[in-house]
């Protein structure tokens, strides 16, 4: 808030300037207008003040600027566009073009105005972590630790900097580089939050769960509690065979985080503590997890293509796969159809039949269950 409050006095202070030069600048008015941050009229009041055409570079980039605070992209980017043609060395104008492309997701524009910009000053910070962000997008792992490391370099102390090459780092088990950079940046901000998830992930990747431990609870005192967290903290203690915290752990995580990995190292613990009744309820839960509620859709495809290619056995076969995981009445029907008309094994055919009636087909399919009876009662007599 305090940066934000020190640019709009700037900016208030280089209109008034150049509006004290002709005496068209209402000191009052303009301050109002930002103080209440209204800058949609303030942007309207400064066109009027400063009719077209605007030929001067200063304006037009102060025009542009506070149509970016007024969320009016295209006419900042138009109003720099303009700035940028009276200059093309102009660093101001060339940092405001890259975020405003950011900003209207246009990152191939905005990494050319930056790489124009890193050819007249290669000591911005934020320069190379906008570029570090931009290659991180398109997953170039090579640039954006070239431009997060050289950003880190200028600054050690920036946190998101540190954290973001840190991560980098561990992800390409470069540990020692990871831990150089991190431990720089928290030993100027201990309880800096974003370093310590990166410390955390990077204990945890190295197996050292006594660290992890250490870290997880730290950011738990700060009161940042997430399925992340709770996860990695759950695992370091059932490898440090620590059962008892591993599974208040995996019990803190909230259902929209539970997947079949927390409730398998729940089931774990459960297991070191003896308690088999619910080992034995995590994993079932682990592998309701791990199977697609899909599954049964896609084994019925598979049947259906088999049955197209004329491969009944095989479609047979794969009608079986999808009623492991769902026992839908189609499926039944489906089955008993295919081993009546195509396999001609009346037997299958007759069990089948039984089965889809017994599954409770809903109305809509009466006249399949018609069929179906009248089937089984052929089949039955012959």
């Amino acid at each position: 808030m305090k940066s934000i409050c020190v640019s709009l006095l700037f900016l208030f202070t280089a209109f008034t300037a150049i509006g004290q030069q002709s005496g068209k600048i209402d000191d009052a008015q303009l301050m109002d207008y930002f103080q209440s941050q209204r800058y949609t009229d303030a942007l309207e009041y400064l066109r009027k003040t400063f009719p077209e055409p605007v030929q001067d570079i200063k304006i037009l980039s102060r025009l542009g600027y506070v149509a970016q605070l007024a969320n009016k992209l295209p006419d900042a980017e138009g109003y720099y566009q303009r700035a940028f043609q009276l200059d093309t060395t102009n660093q101001t104008v060339l940092y405001n073009m890259a975020g405003i492309n950011i900003r209207r997701g246009n990152a191939s524009k905005a990494e050319m105005y930056y790489t124009m910009y890193l050819a007249r000053d290669t000591t911005n910070i934020s320069v190379y972590s906008h570029l570090g962000n931009i290659a991180a997008s398109r997953h170039d792992t090579i640039n954006a630790v070239k431009f997060f490391a050289k950003a880190n370099s200028l600054n050690p102390l920036d946190a998101d900097v540190a954290s973001e090459l840190g991560d980098y780092y561990t992800s390409l088990k470069r540990f020692d580089e990871a831990l150089k950079v991190l431990n720089t940046a928290t030993a100027n901000d201990p309880e800096n939050v974003v370093l310590l998830l990166s410390l955390m992930k990077l204990n945890y990747a190295q197996k050292k769960w006594t660290e992890t431990v250490e870290d997880c609870n730290k950011l738990m005192a700060l009161g940042i509690v997430n399925g992340e967290i709770l996860n990695k903290l759950g695992i370091s203690y059932y490898n440090l065979k620590n059962y008892s915290c591993g599974a208040e752990s995996f019990a803190l995580i909230d259902g929209s985080n539970q997947n079949e990995y927390t409730y398998y190292y729940a089931a774990l613990c459960y297991k070191g503590l003896n308690d088999q009744r619910l080992c034995i309820e995590m994993l079932d839960k682990s592998i309701s997890e791990g199977i697609s509620p899909n599954i049964a859709t896609y084994y019925g495809e598979i049947a259906d293509s088999h049955e197209k290619l004329l491969q009944h056995k095989k479609a047979a076969l794969a009608y079986q796969k999808a009623l492991q995981f769902s026992e839908s009445p189609t499926l039944y029907y489906l089955l008993a159809s295919l081993y009546d008309s195509k396999l001609k094994d009346k037997k299958k055919a007759l069990a089948y039949y039984r089965k889809y009636l017994a599954s409770r087909p809903s109305a809509k399919q009466q006249a399949y269950i018609t069929y179906t009876k009248s089937r089984i009662e052929q089949l039955s007599n012959n």
